[in-house]
């Protein structure tokens, strides 16, 4: 099994959609995978051969397959209306067949004349979109002409440049001052400022070691956004008056710097969508606009201006998202802000990415954060590409026709393609210039290979020009230079070392990074019940030796004390690696112990057969993974001990196996409270993990002090 295109992250590929990339099963309506809730079918919709992506479909595959990438018919930045002139003007002249013809009044001959150019016209692109149609994205190049030829027209109502906005300077007319700062990122040289922020908490702020910092704007209103005038009253409207953290956080994100954020929640969500919604909104509308423009310029004679306005395909933000219903929630809120009088294929986007409340199927009593990320459709196979002109807002554009990308990272890497495919498609990510990745808390339980597979491949030189006009390509975009001023939003739960990653090595803006760092309580003290937890720290050299010293330690240290209890039974040992659960499991089949065994992988009665036989003592022990545990959310009833081999990235996930089911057990007297204990296995390599539930003052002495076990009531 190919593990190049797996769901799973810990599984390195074990999940993965087999056989080649072609047509996808269970498109229709995006039916959900069975990733969430009991009782859900688990089709994950896998390829099964065929090739990559087809150019031609069949009418009726046409209309239940998303957008991606093709290589024909692949607009840059001009105007369609552009190119609609330019057929006009290619047109041959119409010749009177005879002389009764030439005798005509001169307004009949030109009226015929039109007539005859339309008639060609709507010929040559009926054959145009037949040869460039791909996966249903329909291209109606007269219908964008007319609308852009509005845009046009309306231009002269559009906002006056101001030199001090922050996208003149990092976009459209970066300063050599501020471009010198490419040298410093280059050489990983950063000057790092502490801050404390009310609402954020810790942060630590980068900037090129030799250039001055951007100096974020103050924000007490939407008014100080320097939103796109037709931006202000929708967001206005939709959002109200700012929230405290939009204040603190709207300086950043306006003056362009990458920032990770790991204090999301379910409650805050809300706001933070609208913050990135309105910024990806005024950010399209800018470019857009100066892009018109200068149509509008060039075509009135002054082709010697020399105007670098664009990138090399049009696509400009990029949003990396888990699920179909996280799209339907942010593009819900692009419409609102949009202010878009028409919506193109709207009714489509709903039927093939929303559910409506009778088909949906997550029961209320789930926890809040499980009801976010698994409610409505949940597939996590997805691409869609949304234009925007003044007036009307696409949705199913081919990419290079795209303004937004909306993408999981499974449906981004079966787009992209893998080394030695004969057919690749990459250059639609070359000109993304903001790129925002929200619930990556979620994405790290899928394959966390897909997105670091998609950010190599971000701000790539093109290998084809895909009609880009050169002349107009602004310089850092030619001098390979877009990585290191685009802007990258990161939104997370919680850190982990994984984002830490993608900060350190794709989060380049030569504006500035910002990373949160929050103070935490602990959830070990908020369970419910006083659980006797001991907290264990063996050695480990290095994070690559941690796996072999943790199932050392386990076999010797744990499992004496978890086999002496083999007669009482009861004990659930907690894997939230898929390796590890492995090895632990095939360590159980050399052993004389029943046990029982849950994984994302096991089939639905495997599961019940499982958890019947823990309940009732059959089985003395239960191995529980941290995946199966996310997308299921299993209330295991008989656990009289709880064995965490490793902390799950998840503090929720600490506060709900070990309180949850414990606090269950004695309330139905199972297990007295005071026999009721947690023991948690830890290296100093876990210390990011280990925070969110100690909390921040107690995880620095229990990483770094002499004694190597901790016990909590």
């Amino acid at each position: 099994m190919s593990g190049r295109f797996s769901r799973g992250g810990a599984r390195g590929g074990a999940r993965g959609a087999r056989g080649a990339r072609g047509s996808f099963r269970g498109r229709g309506r995006g039916a959900p995978r069975g990733r969430g809730g009991a009782g859900q079918t688990r089709g994950r919709g896998r390829g099964r051969g065929g090739a990559k992506f087809s150019r031609t479909q069949e009418p009726e595959q046409e209309s239940e397959s998303e957008s991606e990438p093709s290589e024909a018919g692949l607009d840059s930045e001009d105007d369609d209306d552009e190119d609609d002139d330019d057929e006009v003007e290619d047109e041959p002249e119409v010749k009177p067949f005879n002389a009764l013809l030439e005798s005509l009044a001169a307004d009949r001959r030109q009226a015929d004349t039109r007539q005859a150019k339309r008639r060609k016209f709507a010929h040559e692109e009926e054959v145009v979109t037949e040869e460039v149609k791909l996966d249903d994205e329909e291209v109606e190049e007269e219908e964008d002409a007319e609308e852009e030829a509005d845009e046009v027209a309306d231009d002269n109502d559009a906002d006056e440049e101001d030199a001090k906005d922050h996208f003149e300077t990092h976009f459209a007319n970066p300063s050599p001052e501020f471009l010198k700062g490419i040298s410093d990122v280059v050489k990983n040289q950063w000057q790092t400022r502490k801050l404390v922020l009310p609402k954020i908490g810790r942060c630590v702020q980068h900037v090129p070691a030799a250039t001055e910092p951007v100096q974020p704007s103050s924000i007490g209103s939407s008014k100080d956004l320097k939103l796109k005038s037709r931006l202000v009253a929708p967001f206005e409207e939709v959002n109200g008056a700012l929230s405290p953290l939009q204040k603190e956080v709207m300086p950043y994100v306006f003056s362009h710097q990458d920032m990770l954020f790991g204090g999301r929640t379910v409650h805050n969500a809300d706001e933070l969508r609208k913050t990135y919604c309105v910024h990806a909104l005024n950010h399209v509308f800018k470019t857009r606009d100066r892009v018109v423009k200068n149509n509008a310029r060039l075509s009135h004679g002054n082709e010697d201006l020399e105007l670098r306005d664009q990138g090399f395909t049009r696509p400009k933000v990029l949003f990396i998202l888990p699920t179909r219903n996280s799209c339907v929630q942010v593009v819900e809120t692009l419409i609102a802000l949009s202010g878009a009088d028409q919506q193109e294929n709207k009714k489509r986007f709903q039927d093939t990415y929303s559910l409506s409340a009778d088909e949906e199927r997550i029961s209320k009593e789930k926890p809040e954060d499980f009801r976010e990320l698994f409610g409505g459709n949940h597939d996590d196979l997805f691409r869609l590409g949304v234009k925007f002109t003044r007036k009307t807002m696409k949705f199913f554009a081919q990419f290079y026709n795209s303004d937004i990308i909306l993408a999981s990272p499974l449906g981004l890497r079966l787009a992209i393609g893998d080394e030695g495919d004969k057919k690749r498609d990459y250059d639609f990510l070359s000109s993304i210039e903001l790129v925002i990745m929200d619930q990556a808390d979620s994405l790290l339980q899928q394959n966390w290979d897909h997105v670091e597979h998609v950010f190599k491949h971000l701000n790539l030189i093109p290998k084809d020009h895909h009609g880009c006009d050169f002349g107009r390509v602004r310089n850092w975009y030619l001098d390979s230079n877009a990585k290191y001023l685009r802007q990258t939003i990161v939104l997370s739960q919680y850190l982990t070392p994984e984002l830490n990653s993608i900060f350190t090595h794709h989060m380049h803006n030569i504006g500035g990074r910002l990373k949160s760092q929050p103070e935490y309580e602990g959830v070990m003290g908020d369970l419910g019940l006083q659980i006797q937890q001991i907290f264990t720290r063996f050695p480990s050299a290095s994070p690559a030796a941690d796996p072999d010293a943790r199932f050392k330690h386990f076999t010797s240290a744990i499992m004496p004390s978890i086999t002496r209890n083999a007669s009482t039974g009861g004990s659930l040992v907690f894997i939230p690696s898929y390796f590890d659960f492995v090895r632990v499991r095939n360590h159980f089949d050399t052993l004389d112990i029943s046990f029982g065994a849950i994984s994302e992988e096991t089939p639905v009665p495997d599961v019940a057969r499982a958890r019947s036989h823990f309940m009732s003592g059959r089985h003395s022990v239960l191995l529980y993974t941290g995946r199966a545990h996310h997308f299921r959310r299993y209330e295991i009833r008989g656990v009289r001990d709880v064995v965490l081999y490793a902390l799950p990235d998840n503090p929720v996930f600490y506060k709900e196996v070990v309180g949850g089911f414990l606090v269950r057990s004695v309330g139905e007297g199972l297990v007295d409270t005071g026999k009721a204990k947690a023991r948690v296995v830890f290296s100093k390599w876990d210390a990011m993990k280990l925070e969110r539930v100690v909390g921040s003052k107690r995880v620095r002495v229990m990483c770094n002090d002499v004694g190597d076990t901790y016990e909590f009531v």
